[in-house]
């Protein structure tokens, strides 16, 4: 018996312990991390900062190549950083007009420098600012992409840098019907031209071709690059990666702290791509699936900003007299869309992983060590949202789901839970019996469990079973973006955050914010939602068998408040989920009871613990 009461109480603690991991550890440990990058910003945006350009600084050596950096030479001046909008105002601009990006292409360096995705919004209100993506050089946080040519061994031809000035072929916008060319001219014999078209959803792909008309042939390498400077506000959790990415002869991640260190990897492969992550958002280099890449993460620092870089460069090519070359890349520069990205060909989500032939695209989502758990959760989400519209919903539909693949290993747990109720007067014979010999007790009980072929044990599974399924909801809640601002009913706007209400507060009757409070504010957020999955929780344990060992009884008897509390902090979609998931299982384990001939004393349970307490 001592081990069967062992192992109940290991399954139970292991439970609170991987919550309490993430709700005591990973969250302070979060708010530090907001706290310390909060500084970090505040001094950026104090200390002056530099104008980046694209030069490539020594001459590259054959073996030797690389993409140009975007730090700033060091005799360079830095500049204060101005406003977005004063920098896009600053040069002459092509704009950039589709359904769900809006921005412009600087002509100066033909980079794409300014973009915003107008689909999505800061906040829940549709009328706040859109999500700002990309910015220009010179700001407090420029963030681009780049393409262009490297010369090789020799070449002293002048080519278009950072600081050159192109030309728009003809007029008109960029949108998914009317690509834009952009040419220049070096005056030495080379002309170059490059075609920027863009589809409906997030992809660029960028055409540069170049001519020679020149007295010599030029050999020349193309490359693209990604740049952010300064080190972004990241979310911060250990189960989430944003920062560098890729997927060159595998996945590769590298978070800003940790290429930091490294200052600089290479990478060479083929069929790859590479970019940079945010929590729903990401920018990411899509070279031709057959090209030869010489693929880098780089971290360089010039004063006290850090700067990020990923670039690859192509095999070079040589543009004879009279000849001519081409150079083709592509651009992703958009929000995290399962369907976009590629997730699932066989559900119509393949997106670019299927149509473009990539390599693993669909890792750009941080679906975890444990994604075949969490992309079928997903799936099941997004099969119902496209029926019901509202992922609310479908969390309530996938839980009956998951309620009924699980529905033959439950009935035999609680089968069990239900003779276990039927043998409590023979229980509580035996503690009579031998009131001072606990080792009896246990031999006795072992016995009657044995005859009746009972195990002690069964009573948790259904917890064991919720852990899995838990954390991969919380996973979808927490990666994908389908879930960001999703709303259900009610109070509830967003289905990936917290419950806005707060017991504390009177649900808003006092006007004050008690989480702020020092020390233990942090666990004054108690929404609606919480309590009532706190409720369905202790409903669900006044009907199981009450333990005969004191110790389990405190912890059933505690379990619920705790519950409660821990998942107060937690998105509201992940309680919803568990709060419907205690109901039906009172409602199985209830109709369970009755079939197996053992009374449902739930509500007599209820009445006895509010008359002990009267007592």
């Amino acid at each position: 018996m001592t081990d069967n009461r062992n192992t109940i109480l290991a399954v139970i603690l292991s439970g609170l312990v991987l919550i309490a991991w993430q709700y005591f550890y990973n969250v302070p440990a979060m708010e530090k991390q907001r706290a310390q990058q909060q500084t970090q910003a505040e001094l950026q945006k104090a200390t002056p900062q530099p104008t980046a350009s694209a030069t490539p600084g020594t001459t590259p050596q054959s073996g030797t190549t690389s993409a140009p950096s975007t730090t700033p030479a060091a005799n360079q001046q830095a500049q204060p950083a101005v406003s977005r909008d004063t920098a896009i105002a600053a040069g002459p601009r092509v704009k950039i007009d589709t359904p769900r990006l809006a921005g412009s292409i600087s002509l100066k360096g033909g980079r794409i420098d300014d973009l915003a995705l107008v689909q999505f919004r800061e906040t829940v209100d549709p009328k706040s600012p859109p999500i700002v993506l990309y910015s220009p050089s010179g700001t407090a946080e420029p963030y681009y992409a780049e393409f262009g040519w490297v010369p090789a061994t020799g070449v002293t031809a002048k080519l278009p840098d950072a600081q050159t000035t192109w030309q728009q072929d003809g007029n008109g916008n960029l949108t998914p019907s009317t690509p834009v060319v952009l040419k220049w001219d070096n005056g030495e014999g080379l002309t170059f031209r490059r075609t920027i078209s863009v589809d409906d959803h997030y992809l660029f792909t960028v055409k540069d071709e170049v001519s020679n008309v020149g007295n010599a042939p030029v050999t020349l390498y193309p490359f693209a690059l990604i740049s952010r400077h300064g080190t972004p506000q990241v979310s911060g959790y250990y189960i989430l990666h944003e920062g560098l990415i890729g997927y060159l002869d595998g996945l590769q991640e590298y978070a800003y702290k940790k290429i930091d260190e490294a200052k600089q990897v290479n990478f060479k492969a083929t069929n790859g791509w590479l970019g940079m992550t945010d929590k729903y958002w990401a920018s990411a280099l899509l070279p031709d699936t057959s090209a030869q890449l010489q693929a880098r993460f780089s971290s360089n620092l010039n004063g006290n900003v850090h700067t990020y870089q990923t670039d690859y460069l192509l095999d070079p090519v040589t543009v004879a007299i009279g000849g001519s070359a081409t150079a083709n890349a592509r651009l992703f520069a958009g929000a995290k869309e399962a369907g976009v990205v590629g997730v699932f060909p066989f559900a119509g989500l393949g997106g670019y992983n299927k149509e473009l032939g990539l390599n693993h695209f669909d890792l750009l989502i941080d679906w975890g060590w444990f994604y075949f758990i969490t992309k079928p959760m997903f799936l099941g989400l997004d099969f119902f949202y496209r029926f019901f519209g509202n992922f609310g919903i479908s969390i309530l539909l996938v839980t009956v789901i998951v309620k009924l693949l699980f529905f033959p290993l439950a009935n035999k747990s609680y089968a069990s839970m239900a003779k276990m109720k039927s043998i409590q007067p023979q229980l509580q014979v035996l503690k009579e019996r031998y009131p001072d010999d606990k080792v009896k007790q246990q031999q006795e009980m072992m016995e009657i469990y044995r005859k009746e072929k009972i195990n002690p044990v069964a009573g948790c599974l259904p917890v064991v079973i919720q852990i899995p399924v838990f954390f991969s909801l919380y996973k979808v809640l927490f990666v994908t973006i389908e879930m960001r601002h999703a709303p259900f009913f009610g109070w509830i706007k967003d289905l990936s955050a917290p419950d806005p209400t707060n017991l504390f507060t009177l649900f808003g009757l006092l006007h004050y914010d008690p989480t702020s409070l020092p020390m233990f504010g942090h666990y004054l957020a108690l929404g609606i939602w919480p309590i009532i999955m706190g409720i369905t929780m202790w409903f669900q344990m006044k009907l199981n068998p009450t333990p005969p060992d004191p110790t389990q009884q405190l912890i059933f008897n505690w379990m619920p408040l705790i519950f409660t509390f821990m998942l107060a902090g937690f998105p509201a979609g992940l309680v919803i989920y568990w709060a419907w998931n205690n109901t039906l299982s009172v409602l199985q384990q209830s109709f369970i009871m009755r079939r197996n001939g053992v009374k449902v004393e739930l509500f007599d349970n209820l009445k006895a613990t509010f008359a002990k307490k009267a007592t």
